[in-house]
């Protein structure tokens, strides 16, 4: 299929898709439209964020609709509020040549009671988010017995943000012969269990070779220690004076510090995070797809959805703790056949997770070092003298000004003029990158043994001062060592912090960190839940503060009253990359 005019689509959805521009499918889509025209037989579809697939799912089900019919004949799922609205929009301008034919979005942060009326009058397509899709099937306002065709858009995203059992749920309201279409950019044991509960004998459809990066991103990744990762995004933000990207962080609370600092150094950027009302993430996206932003930072979970097509860069703050959602925030740049950068700042402790990544999504990485205050002075200055080049003279507005400012400036040569001109805009970046430290860290030598390592590391945990806590929660509340560490990284706001012996029990754990952290872990943790506990942390000794756990056969052995020498024992070390510091930019 050359051309969309081989697709077996009809003439008025064709024109649509002419008068948007579109002439050649994209790869996915070239796959997809004919099966769905001529056949009824389960899809998986395994494509990346930004190849096509709206129109590859969108353009038969507008064809196929009998406009006759008012009743929901095809539903189309998706995680987010704004993905939801942008396949509305796009599939209303695929079918504005197609009259009788209804596109109803349903999403959660909007009134109901609308879209129950939207519903009631007809609705051939329903783009909905899974909880408000539920919602309005228990208050039997979304009929989907004779829903012939179901879209699961971006499955792994819905998986991932929580949504199987209200999927099961939906997916159990439909008829059992219905065709169900699945489109994800990943295959996980959650999608394979989709597939083989509610698919019968799919044909498998891909645009790309499976678990693989898109091929015209580029991945770059720059070495330093934890503590300077805030200082490397601003000389990568200062070194792409027309950078357009998302930069991502781990937790809510380090997205807001992150973009805090950013605006408070005059840096054109904001935040997205969960505690944002809707209204105020409408806001921030408004700006952002105006450019008026240009850095965007967000966790995973509040930009899944974000359709942005022409980013320049994504940033990976911290690596997510999937490997398989790397491949989604590098998808979201790269689009439309352009080229993007995906960027890694890391510690010396990441490069493993590193490698797993080219290993399992067959890329490569390529190490950079971090720009020096002259190369991000250099490229200002071009970018100035650009920016000069180009700028448009408005004669007729700035002729009564000139008689005196060609005598203010009469003294100066031509030469001199344009150091001036140029010297009161660059001196800032001069002065600011003046003396800017070499901040790369070399990786460590293959050739150094594991002995030599493991010698440090026990010379490192004698010198470390360590003190035993209690927490609340163990292994019945889903706590392990991974997760302790991340809320105990979490509450510090640092990946830096040294760990030692983790004990994890049924109804409690014990942990070692350095005992300059004590006070302020408890005063963090304070008022925090985990699993729906309100947490707990102390100092280790021989009865906690209340007895909860009588019952618990260990506690004897395990509250045991320290010894002075604690606090200078240790066991094995756990690290990763921490918080930044902030200097004003010019």
């Amino acid at each position: 299929m050359n051309s969309f005019r081989d697709s077996g689509l009809n003439d008025q959805i064709l024109d649509a898709v002419s008068e948007l521009g579109f002439e050649t499918p994209t790869p996915i889509q070239a796959k997809t439209i004919p099966h769905l025209l001529s056949s009824d037989q389960d899809l998986i579809a395994f494509a990346q964020t930004g190849t096509g697939k709206t129109a590859a799912f969108g353009l038969p089900a507008i064809q196929l609709t009998d406009v006759e019919n008012k009743n929901p004949q095809t539903l189309i799922l998706c995680p987010t509020r704004e993905l939801c609205m942008q396949i509305t929009k796009d599939l209303t301008n695929y079918s504005k040549n197609i009259k009788g034919i209804s596109i109803v979005p349903v999403y959660g942060g909007a009134r109901i009671d609308t879209q129950i009326r939207a519903l009631n009058r007809e609705a051939q397509i329903v783009v909905a988010t899974p909880g408000r899709a539920k919602d309005l099937i228990i208050r039997k306002k979304l009929l989907l017995e004779n829903v012939k065709r179901v879209v699961l858009d971006e499955a792994d995203e819905m998986l991932t943000m929580g949504f199987k059992d209200d999927l099961d749920a939906i997916l159990a309201e439909t008829h059992h012969k219905k065709q169900t279409m699945l489109f994800s950019a990943t295959m996980s044991r959650e999608i394979m269990a989709i597939t083989k509960k509610y698919m019968d004998h799919p044909i498998e459809i891909s645009a790309t070779p499976m678990n693989t990066g898109a091929e015209n991103v580029k991945h770059l990744y720059y070495m330093v220690h934890a503590s300077d990762r805030y200082e490397v995004l601003k000389r990568l933000a200062d070194m792409n004076p027309n950078i357009y990207g998302i930069v991502f962080c781990r937790t809510r609370r380090e997205t807001k510090e992150i973009a805090n600092k950013l605006i408070q150094d005059g840096y054109n950027a904001d935040a997205i995070h969960g505690e944002l009302t809707q209204a105020q993430r409408d806001d921030v996206m408004g700006r952002f797809r105006s450019h008026q932003l240009q850095l965007l930072v967000a966790t995973d979970v509040a930009a899944r959805g974000l359709d942005v097509t022409d980013l320049t860069h994504i940033i990976n703050y911290d690596l997510p703790d999937d490997i398989e959602v790397y491949i989604h925030r590098s998808g979201r740049t790269g689009r439309a056949g352009k080229s993007g950068i995906s960027i890694a700042i890391i510690h010396m402790r990441e490069t493993g997770k590193l490698k797993d990544i080219e290993r399992k999504f067959k890329i490569t990485f390529s190490k950079e070092l971090v720009p020096s205050g002259r190369d991000i002075c250099q490229k200002q200055l071009y970018s100035l003298i650009d920016k000069i080049e180009k700028v448009q003279v408005d004669d007729y507005q700035i002729e009564p000004f000139l008689p005196a400012i060609y005598e203010k400036l009469d003294w100066l040569s031509r030469e001199d003029l344009i150091k001036h001109f140029v010297s009161a805009e660059f001196n800032r970046f001069l002065a600011y990158y003046k003396g800017a430290k070499d901040i790369n860290v070399a990786e460590r030598s293959r050739s150094e043994g594991r002995g030599q390592r493991e010698k440090r590391t026990r010379e490192e945990r004698r010198r470390t001062p360590f003190i035993k806590l209690f927490i609340n929660v163990g292994s019945k509340n889903n706590l392990n060592p991974a997760r302790l560490m991340g809320l105990i990284n979490e509450g510090l706001n640092s990946r830096e912090t040294t760990i030692g012996k983790i004990e994890i029990l049924k109804q409690f754990s014990f942990f070692e960190v350095e005992d300059t952290m004590e006070l302020p872990l408890i005063d963090a943790l304070k008022g925090q839940y985990f699993d729906g506990v309100p947490l707990l942390v102390q100092v280790s000794q021989e009865k906690p503060a209340f007895d909860p756990f009588s019952s618990e056969r260990t506690q004897s052995r395990d509250y045991k009253k320290p010894k002075k020498d604690t606090r200078r024992s240790g066991g094995d070390k756990h690290k990763s990359g921490g918080g930044g510091r902030s200097r004003r930019r010019p």
